[in-house]
């Protein structure tokens, strides 16, 4: 019986993908844009940052691979313009955002990831016509309690006061887990004077995070002047 080096060689490459070497340095194993952008977060979250780099740029340049061979759909654009931000390349989100709503206007997780692009350049106005855009378009969307949160930033760095505690009110019917939301929440009813609901506010972030130092300390302040 012959043997077939070659055909050996070729099961062995089928069975086993390659790993990518990503822009980055390190290899990544061979896995679509989504996949590596979702364990680039994973990565992120434990502060392995060089793992997550390398699994960001890769997701990157599949994405772009995907583009320039007129094959990216509408999820190529909104893995992209994630990627983008979690590398904190802020204009290229919004770059690339644009585009892709011009092949899909009705992707409104792109228009979600713009809203929170455009707040980080201190564009507070664009922002929130972004994050208005995407709660009234998908008022059941996966970020809706992310975009009233950064609509309540918003509306606090710019002292619209009132309107940021509605904001953050409704984030945190939405995910109440969250201690800096209280911690927010309690810091704009403290600017209107509403302290009893001030108190109860951060009392909620330290349920959530007994460590919270803002929180603990703006609530110890508020009790002593009420004795």
């Amino acid at each position: 019986m012959r043997h077939f080096p070659g055909a050996f060689i070729f099961i062995l490459l089928i069975s086993f993908p390659a790993a990518a070497q990503s822009p980055g340095g390190l290899e990544v194993k061979a896995l679509s844009a989504m996949e590596n952008y979702r364990r680039g977060r994973e990565l992120e979250d434990q502060n392995r940052m060089n793992e997550a780099a390398a699994h960001y740029n890769e997701a990157v340049r599949q994405c772009l691979e995907e583009v320039s061979g007129n094959t990216a759909t509408r999820v190529t654009y909104a893995v992209l313009t994630w990627t983008l931000q979690r590398q904190r390349k802020y204009q290229e989100v919004i770059s690339w955002g644009e585009r892709g709503l011009r092949l899909f206007p009705d992707e409104y997780r792109i228009v979600e990831t713009m809203g929170e692009a455009f707040f980080y350049l201190d564009d507070y106005t664009r922002s929130l016509d972004y994050m208005q855009r995407y709660t009234n378009a998908w008022p059941n969307g996966d970020r809706v309690s992310v975009a009233y949160f950064f609509a309540g930033e918003i509306y606090r760095l710019t002292q619209k006061y009132r309107h940021a505690d509605i904001a953050y009110t409704t984030a945190l019917r939405l995910e109440p887990n969250l201690a800096l939301w209280w911690y927010r929440l309690g810091s704009v009813r403290e600017e209107i004077g509403d302290k009893n609901h001030a108190i109860d506010a951060y009392q909620q972030a330290l349920r959530i995070n007994p460590n919270h130092t803002e929180a603990r300390n703006r609530l110890a302040r508020l009790q002593e002047n009420q004795e």
